[in-house]
């Protein structure tokens, strides 16, 4: 059974928006990291939430 529409929110996707604050500050909670760092990391390797973190070394 998949998620009903209009439940789910951004820790759902696959890729991070750097210009949207909430995610941004969400990932820099659960990686212990700095927003510059993320935003380092994001302008390296692109959107991809998972490439990132292994950028950063950290695991969706």
């Amino acid at each position: 059974m998949g998620v009903p529409k209009g439940k789910r929110d951004f820790r759902d996707e696959d890729r991070l928006d750097p210009r949207e604050r909430h995610q941004v500050e969400y990932w820099m909670k659960r990686w212990g990291v700095t927003k510059d760092q993320i935003v380092a990391a994001h302008r390296k390797v692109g959107n991809s939430i998972k490439d990132i973190g292994t950028e950063l070394g950290k695991k969706r």
